[in-house]
């Protein structure tokens, strides 16, 4: 049994050193270590032999084991180096060619508006509050005083998941989720993605919006004026003009469009302006005792003003950037202007 043992490390050496790749090298250590082999054999064959000769012969099997363990380790780690330099002797590298330069990545244009839009109205007192971008149609609608044979909803036509659940067609039902579990007073603002069936160089099937709103005792619109006129200013600039037109939204009574003065030509008037003038930025209003009923608030007891706004259509006017969708084409000689 001991020459046995000899004769298989001597022949499992020379198989090892005749290996000229790691996958033949496994092999040999198959043949030899492996579950079915020869060494395993020997192991399992020890109880045919006398008690006293076991432990002897059980030893050397360990010793021969061990020994072809640490020469398989070892011509590994050889064949490695080997590998290693054939790769290096056929490669040709040229070490004054400059290191490649990691590009830095940036900001979206879109991000970098909303969070400049709420840091402004951070800095007036308003919280950030974010909702669920598929939505029941009650909060998108319903609540917001949009019953479902309203016209309006023909002007938000969106994408159903089901009948009473929408992909959100704007971000106005953060404003009714967050009056369902808070009490007044509350002045938040909710940035988010909303989606609507529209695409053109103007619009497109899923864009960004900033919705704001404040309830409180007393509130008018007045404060509304002033908050919003506040916000323009420290966006586009103190010197910008801004108006208030009368208009309907279903949600807020009276309600408003809000314009600036033309950021490309100053108000003078030109094509982007349609020679008006003027630039419509966002709609606002005093939010419609309606609404109030629907979230258990008392439109005798409370007011409160409403206001959102298309980050994209501010980011289109404050960029000069005459397509919409420039913004999503990932075009990075567009995008690192930014």
């Amino acid at each position: 049994m001991k020459d046995k043992l000899n004769k298989i490390e001597e022949a499992a050496l020379q198989s090892a050193v005749a290996a000229v790749t790691e996958v033949e090298l496994q092999q040999v250590r198959a043949r030899y270590l492996g579950r079915k082999g020869e060494i395993t054999a020997v192991m399992k064959g020890m109880g045919q032999l006398i008690p006293e000769e076991r432990p002897l012969v059980g030893a050397l099997a360990n010793e021969v084991k061990d020994r072809l363990e640490a020469a398989f380790t070892e011509r590994q780690e050889g064949l490695r180096q080997e590998l290693m330099q054939q790769s290096l002797a056929s490669e040709k590298l040229d070490v004054t060619l400059p290191g490649r330069v990691q590009r830095r990545g940036y900001k979206h244009p879109i991000t970098q508006v909303t969070e400049e839009i709420v840091a402004i109205f951070a800095a007036l007192g308003f919280g950030v509050v974010e909702g669920p971008e598929i939505e029941k149609d009650f909060y998108n609608f319903e609540a917001l005083n949009i019953p479902k044979d309203h016209p309006a909803r023909d002007m938000q036509d969106t994408f159903y998941v089901t009948e009473d659940v929408v992909l959100r067609t704007h971000t106005s039902p953060v404003q009714v989720r967050t009056m369902l579990e808070h009490e007044p007073p509350v002045r938040v603002v909710a940035p988010g993605t909303v989606y609507r069936r529209d695409s053109d160089i103007t619009h497109s099937p899923m864009f960004h919006q900033v919705e704001g709103f404040l309830v409180d005792r007393k509130v008018t619109f007045g404060d509304l004026k002033g908050i919003l006129t506040t916000f323009i200013n420290e966006f586009f600039g103190q010197n910008v003009d801004v108006r208030f037109r009368p208009s309907f939204f279903p949600f807020t009574e009276p309600s408003a469009e809000v314009d600036i003065q033309c950021v490309i030509c100053g108000g003078s008037g030109c094509r982007v302006c349609g020679h008006s003038g003027w630039l419509e930025i966002l709609g606002s209003g005093m939010i419609d005792p309606e609404v109030f009923k629907s979230v258990n608030y008392d439109p005798e007891l409370y007011s409160g003003f409403a206001f959102g706004m298309g980050i994209e259509r501010v980011a289109m006017l404050k960029y000069g950037v005459n397509d919409l969708r420039l913004f999503f084409e990932n075009d990075l000689r567009f995008l690192k202007q930014f």
